[in-house]
């Protein structure tokens, strides 16, 4: 089996991190990845924005876990790295172009032995008046609507095994 197939085969959703942070050029690596996924008509409209101060990565986990309804949680498992892919609003095609580079993101972090796993709820905290706080702190201007938060780190423990695929799970018609 060939390496790419071997990766897409074998990526899981990492959920507990080590403290250390990705080197910046691990960082560089996956997100030049995000930038080489597919967009309607090739126009690259996602917006890629990578986190690495812990204050806004607390803010955010915190206005996260209150969308979600568990105060008492962090959703980014201690990542230190949240990589937040915006959809340009208006834009028809969006969520479709902004999908394709969070598993672009998710599959090159796999590639480089980073531990990477997908949140949601990007959308809500980004419509909270403290995520547009922290995008205007950010200087990100204009309409842009959060799709995913892509967590980044070292995994601590062991790689999560694969439930079985259903047996389904897809179709072939001639």
């Amino acid at each position: 089996m060939n390496e790419a197939m071997k990766n897409l085969l074998t990526r899981r959703s990492v959920r507990k991190y080590k403290p250390e942070q990705i080197t910046d050029e691990e960082l560089r690596a996956v997100l030049e990845a995000g930038t080489y996924a597919p967009t309607a008509r090739g126009t690259q409209s996602p917006l890629i924005v990578a986190v690495q101060n812990a204050e806004d990565i607390a803010l955010m986990s915190r206005l996260n876990a209150a969308v979600w309804g568990r105060a008492d949680f962090d959703p980014f498992f201690g990542a230190p790295t949240v990589v937040v892919v915006f959809a340009e609003g208006g834009n028809p095609n969006g969520v479709q172009d902004a999908s394709l580079v969070m598993g672009n993101l998710l599959n090159a972090a796999h590639a480089l032995g980073l531990g990477s796993c997908w949140i949601n709820r990007a959308r809500e905290v980004f419509e909270m008046p403290e995520g547009k706080a922290l995008l205007e702190k950010w200087g990100v201007e204009g309409d842009w609507v959060g799709v995913g938060n892509c967590i980044l780190g070292y995994a601590d423990g062991p790689e999560p095994k694969p439930a079985p695929r259903r047996p389904d799970y897809y179709r072939i018609i001639k």
